[in-house]
């Protein structure tokens, strides 16, 4: 490479990471305004009453934007707001923050914004508002920023197709006072705007499912805790399997997890189905037993003994024996993480 080419290469990223650095002014003034996000995102949960949740909460909103208003603010993490979810795609494209506030038992709303990351460091924000409460059919509903279903997302996933980038959330909803909702659901933008929900799901192998949602809203018993995990490893979706515990299917609040797993795998722009992740079951009589030391007759088979190396007096009966497998199989790669 000749000099000046080197020179212009090396003074791009230099400019690239000058406009990208938060200067010391500014710097204090979003630590001064994170402290006070940091008291009010508390009593946005902690608060004793609903109008004091409603301050906290509209006060926070206030900071956060005038925060997010600073040059570069992109570039700060503002990792001490531990009740504001802050996620971020591995293009770093954008952040997305979310969180919930109680009104009461039966009414909880959750709040959030995207910001943008932009070449001069000027805010292009978002703001997130919770339409859930006036949607009749949720997990068929395909709506931009205004028309929010609303949750805490706690993972994102990063996914490809067609040359474009989809983002996967998954998502938590403290729904009323029987039920929780846990969700998975697509970001994607169109005309640099930001579109929740789409048709990238396929739920062909599933006959219960009418038709592929545009999100999968999994609705369970308030005191359950099914599991909603992306496994890194597998680059796989799983979700506890859920049935009513009292067989009426209509109540979603009946619902809790069988310990079965189903899964979802990106695949040709598509989260496609997976009914079972776990496939692999011993049968009847296959399980694993202990290798006998005593024979047909009751007595003891020294040979086993000495083989198995576990004792070196004949007539020690009091060690441990080691056991064998019946017949061999190989547990499934997947791991289930516990919920976050």
């Amino acid at each position: 490479m000749n000099k000046p080419a080197f020179c212009l290469i090396f003074l791009f990223f230099n400019t690239l990471v000058s406009a990208q650095r938060i200067t010391s002014p500014d710097l204090k003034i979003l630590q001064k305004k994170e402290d006070s996000l940091k008291v009010l995102s508390l009593k946005i949960i902690q608060g004793r009453t609903a109008g004091d949740r409603f301050l906290a909460d509209s006060e926070f909103t206030k900071i956060f934007v005038r925060a997010l208003k600073v040059k570069n603010s992109f570039h700060y993490s503002f990792d001490s707001l531990l009740t504001i979810s802050r996620l971020s795609p591995p293009d770093s494209s954008f952040k997305i923050f979310t969180w919930q506030m109680v009104i009461n038992d039966n009414v909880v709303r959750q709040h959030g914004a995207i910001q943008m990351r932009t070449a001069d460091g000027s805010l292009k924000l978002f703001p997130l508002i919770d339409k859930s409460d006036v949607t009749n059919k949720m997990a068929d509903t395909i709506g931009n920023n205004f028309g929010w279903m609303g949750a805490v997302y706690y993972k994102l996933i990063q996914t490809q197709a067609g040359g474009k980038n989809y983002y996967t959330l998954l998502g938590y909803d403290e729904n009323n006072i029987r039920s929780n909702k846990k969700i998975i659901e697509v970001l994607s933008f169109e005309n640099d705007q930001p579109i929740f929900g789409g048709f990238y799901f396929n739920f062909s192998d599933n006959a219960s499912l009418k038709q592929n949602p545009a999100r999968l809203i999994l609705e369970y018993k308030k005191n359950a805790s099914p599991r909603l995990v992306y496994d890194d490893d597998q680059d796989i979706i799983i979700y506890e399997h859920l049935v009513s515990e009292t067989e009426e299917t209509q109540k979603k609040y009946t619902y809790i997890g069988d310990g079965d797993y189903e899964g979802l795998k990106w695949k040709d722009g598509k989260w496609v189905h997976i009914d079972k992740v776990f496939t692999q079951k011993l049968k009847e009589g296959d399980e694993p037993i202990p290798n006998p030391i005593r024979d047909a007759n009751g007595d003891i088979d020294q040979s086993k003994l000495k083989n198995n190396g576990m004792v070196n007096d004949e007539n020690d009966e009091d060690k441990p024996v080691k056991t064998e497998t019946k017949t061999k199989t190989t547990p499934s790669k997947v791991k289930v993480k516990k919920k976050p």
